[in-house]
């Protein structure tokens, strides 16, 4: 049985940086420790809160319960054919740090996803992405554990419910799932993706071809201009979803705000940059308390020190409603809530 250690401090294990404890908590590192804690009967029937790169989250000054961190490390190529490479890792791996050792080896797919912060455990939960990439592009299964009976299964593609920033993870029954290893396929006839503005600008810029290794290094580079860094500023990255609308209201804005950034979708629907949104309605740059939006991107919500969970829902709730008022439009926010 690892050790499972009380009233321990989350301050510096989410990248908001907010004041918070756990009840109970253990660190992760075996498959074997994380079995003896769901065999545990006391421990069992305690709420439990898994914990990677603590980067999407928004903590409570007090989790009830008991937090698992997971730190299981390790990476792999598992097997390969004549179309594709099929890559592994443990939950516990950095997402950077994994991205970056697939195109060390040559095997591109993940590079626009390069600098994006958690665990490789996390991503699929997620559905994270980047720059016109997904992880649902170049995902092909995952294993999990079930924290109530601890029956080990395969999840693949379809058993996942890819959606944008979303998955069977973050619903009803999926929550029960404890993610252990996540692998992916990256082809081999592979073609970069730069059409997103910023990449093609900045390697045009840089003067730049656009190989696996320069694509990653400008979506890098335009990333650390955009966005703060944790270790500076507390902050969970996006904090807002970009809204999907019809294709009617879309337009209908657009005659009215001829400035309105949007991406179709398909025929019915657009997709509309909420930082743009949360700009206009005159958020950009704007503090409540110990929170604001960051000044550089709108789309961000920061911790100028000190603050809790309260804070950000004040100010996620203000956002939202100038938001609305003026667009008629409503964002939803990206973190996950814990209690």
């Amino acid at each position: 049985m690892p050790q499972i250690q009380t009233h321990h401090p989350l301050t510096q294990l989410n990248t908001f940086g907010l004041q918070a404890h756990a009840e109970h908590f253990v660190a992760i590192t075996t498959i074997d420790q994380l079995q003896a804690c769901i065999a545990d009967a006391q421990l069992r029937a305690l709420p439990w809160y898994i914990l990677g790169g603590g980067s999407n989250l928004v903590l409570p000054e007090l989790v009830h319960g008991l937090v698992l961190k997971m730190d299981l490390r390790g990476k792999t190529l598992q097997a390969e054919d004549d179309a594709a490479w099929y890559v592994a890792a443990q939950a516990g791996e950095n997402w950077h740090e994994f991205v970056q050792w697939t195109l060390a080896q040559g095997w591109g797919g993940l590079e626009n996803l390069s600098l994006i912060p958690g665990t490789v455990g996390a991503s699929p939960v997620q559905n994270i992405g980047a720059y016109g990439v997904e992880i649902k592009d170049y995902f092909h299964q995952l294993t999990a554990i079930h924290l109530h009976s601890g029956e080990i299964r395969q999840f693949d593609h379809a058993d996942c419910h890819f959606a944008y920033r979303d998955s069977i993870f973050k619903q009803a029954g999926g929550k029960d799932w404890c993610i252990l290893e996540v692998a992916f396929r990256l082809p081999k006839a592979h073609q970069t993706k730069t059409s997103y503005g910023d990449i093609e600008n900045e390697l045009a810029t840089l003067g730049l071809a656009a190989t696996l290794q320069n694509v990653a290094q400008a979506v890098i580079n335009v990333r650390q201009r955009k966005l703060p860094d944790p270790a500076q500023i507390g902050n969970a990255g996006s904090y807002f979803k970009n809204p999907i609308i019809t294709l009617e209201q879309a337009q209908a804005l657009k005659v009215q705000y001829p400035d309105l950034v949007m991406y179709t979708i398909d025929a019915q629907r657009s997709k509309l940059a909420a930082g743009w949104l949360i700009e206009q309605a005159g958020w950009k740059g704007r503090q409540l308390g110990p929170v604001g939006m960051f000044f550089k991107q709108a789309l961000v919500m920061v911790n100028h020190g000190g603050a809790r969970q309260r804070d950000v829902k004040l100010l996620e709730q203000k956002v939202q409603q100038a938001v609305l008022e003026q667009f008629g439009v409503a964002i939803e926010s990206e973190p996950i809530y814990w209690n």
